[in-house]
């Protein structure tokens, strides 16, 4: 199958393989065996609040260009990825179920650009990235639940329109 080959996902919904995330999983878990997930975002959570990750001040300097720290642990995690990748990919990793991990190639378009000004204006005006949203929240930033509404929002609207916006 083609990356522009139509995909039904459901019975409702036919999709682009090139516009959407495939989970091929086949192994089925009971509940409480997705604990772990909450385990390690809380770590995640708390490991960002002492790097300052989800500092709207250190975000705020990142886009005035006052600092090097956002650039910093970004330009890590980056440099991380590529190298975790390529490892998969020469070794051929598979999941820990034994799965073949696949990486598709993407078509590039107009509207990730377009999409990627909106979300760093967006990131640039809240001070929020939405990755660690939930993060601000639990250090006691509640102001932050008006900008989880509104990514909540944006993400519907996004869903309700996309059939129609321009590919």
């Amino acid at each position: 199958m083609t990356p522009s080959t139509p995909e039904i996902v459901n019975d409702f919904e036919v999709r682009s393989l090139d516009t959407m995330c495939v989970n091929e999983s086949q192994e089925q878990h009971p509940w409480w065996y997705n604990l772990k997930y909450l385990a390690v975002g809380l770590v995640f959570g708390i490991v960002f609040v002492k790097a300052e990750i989800i500092s709207w001040f250190r975000i705020q300097e990142m886009f005035r260009l006052q600092s090097f720290h956002m650039y910093g642990v970004i330009g890590t995690a980056v440099v991380v990825a590529a190298i975790s990748v390529a490892l998969i990919k020469k070794f051929r990793i598979k999941t820990i179920h034994g799965e073949t991990i696949s990486f598709t190639p993407k078509k590039f378009n107009k509207g990730q650009i377009i999409g990627g000004l909106l979300f760093g204006f967006g990131w640039a005006l809240t001070g929020a990235c939405p990755g660690p949203l939930f993060a601000q929240i639990g250090t006691g930033a509640l102001a932050v639940t008006v900008i989880v509404l509104s990514a909540l929002a944006g993400t519907w609207v996004y869903g309700y329109f996309r059939e129609k916006l321009p590919h």
